[in-house]
């Protein structure tokens, strides 16, 4: 239920933005309402009728001459053009807006922000003996630009996995550098409990500082014996006796991993890196999984920073749906990965109760208010879309009758909204019946 208010809320923000644009443009307004279907209740104001409708999908504000004719002086068909412009986009407008207010209700509370700078590496990571070191701070990753947090971990998502050759020298290092970690968990499991405690952060730094030493490794053999010369330090660091022999290198033929060019700013200076690995897994299921294999520094919090990071962040919210939009044209993503009303409040439940679970109530709050952001700011771009029926198509219409001088016949622009708003019907039903399999049948997993 708080799911379905909180999803009004956003389509009241988004109709609430025509409805003020059409009063104050000078547009009579019918009708604003809250739901589809069949009317439940209403109230008359002045000239406008305000209802609540049966189904808690969607909402909308009906104007004079909106969808057919009116010589009414006052109908939305007869105001200047830049007016009726402006009434079709203030709609995804206030969606932005609240987007806005809604990451910076986010922000506020956290104890630090993100930056996309590497500040150090986990014990036996990929990526610092492919690439990247140290105080990089990551503008980009596979061409996409990287200003935020928000833009690197999409970038990461979308990243492909890919089948390499098991016979690199980076993918010799990589492995070098992530054995080092398991010959550690080894000497710790034959130590006692309290002392294996107290040496766990030691063992840490050691594989940290041999990782730098392997990256730079020119051959297989070079970074065999950093291997065996830091596991000598590791074995003398536990107590235990050292090995004749330490186990070889394993060789396969082909690895999995999620590999990327990226571009970072080193020293002032920008660097292109080519094949950067990030740590790649084996889930249960036996599918790749990707792990963060770095740390990055937090930015200094103030009332600038905080303001500054809520634009931005914003905005790479903004490229994030456009760049789903993108990927589900051209075949990156598929259908199952989208999500509407059944999958959105599937969405902020599931993200609530665990958050309340594991934090408490108030990251419970805020994590509802970062999917809510999301699912505004996604509203607002995809209504902006030049598709029939929605107001991005609508807008199209009035940029064919300012360029042109001539409005689109009433007929033809009736049909075309017909078929979008069809089609657009179509899509949610399906969209609709696949999020109610998924959550019937345990399909559904956030956080």
């Amino acid at each position: 239920m708080i799911a379905v208010l909180l999803f009004e809320l956003i389509i009241f923000v988004h109709e609430g933005g025509h409805f003020i644009a059409a009063k104050k443009s000078g547009v009579k307004v019918n009708e604003f309402s809250l739901g589809m279907g069949p009317k439940l209740f209403g109230f008359t104001r002045g000239e406008t009728t305000y209802s609540f409708r049966l189904f808690p999908i969607g909402g909308y504000c009906a104007m004079e001459g909106e969808d057919e004719e009116s010589d009414n002086p006052r109908a939305f068909n007869n105001v200047k053009i830049w007016k009726r412009m402006i009434i079709v986009v203030a709609g995804a407008f206030m969606n932005i807006v609240l987007g806005l207010i809604l990451m910076l209700i986010n922000l506020i509370p956290q104890e630090s922000i993100a930056s996309t700078q590497v500040s150090m590496f986990m014990p036996g990571s990929f990526s610092s003996v492919s690439g990247l070191q140290e105080g990089d701070k990551i503008v980009a990753i596979n061409g996409y630009g990287v200003n935020t947090y928000i833009d690197f971990y999409f970038a990461l998502y979308t990243m492909p996995v890919q089948e390499v050759s098991g016979d690199e020298l980076g993918i010799y290092k990589e492995d070098c550098a992530f054995d080092l970690l398991v010959y550690a968990r080894e000497c710790l499991g034959k130590m006692d409990e309290k002392v294996a405690q107290e040496k766990d952060s030691e063992m840490a730094e050691v594989i940290r500082k041999a990782q730098p030493e392997i990256a730079a490794a020119e051959s297989k053999e070079e970074a065999y014996k950093l291997f065996c010369s830091y596991c000598d330090k590791l074995t003398e660091l536990a107590g235990l006796d050292k090995l004749a022999k330490y186990p070889e290198i394993e060789l396969r033929e082909v690895r999995k991993r999620y590999r990327s060019d990226i571009t970072v700013m080193r020293d002032g200076q920008k660097v292109e890196l080519k094949d950067v690995d990030l740590m790649t897994l084996q889930s249960e299921d036996g599918k790749p999984k990707m792990q963060l294999d770095f740390y990055v520094e937090p930015l200094e919090k103030n009332v600038g920073t905080v303001i500054k990071e809520t634009f931005k962040e914003t905005v790479s919210v903004v490229r994030m749906v456009w760049g789903g939009l993108a990927g589900l044209v051209t075949g990156k993503f598929s259908i199952n990965e989208m999500s509407g009303p059944v999958g959105l409040a599937a969405a902020v439940t599931d993200v609530a109760s665990k958050s309340l679970e594991t934090n408490g109530f108030g990251s419970a709050v805020n994590s509802i208010v970062y999917v809510m952001m999301i699912i505004t700011i996604n509203l607002g771009v995809v209504n902006m879309l030049p598709f029939p029926a929605l107001d991005g198509g609508r807008f199209l219409m009035l940029l064919i009758e300012a360029i042109f001088h001539k409005h689109v016949p009433r007929k033809v622009e009736s049909i075309i909204n017909t078929v979008g708003l069809v089609l657009l019907l179509g899509l949610t039903a399906v969209i609709a019946v696949k999020d109610i399999w998924q959550l019937f049948n345990g399909g559904f997993h956030y956080g």
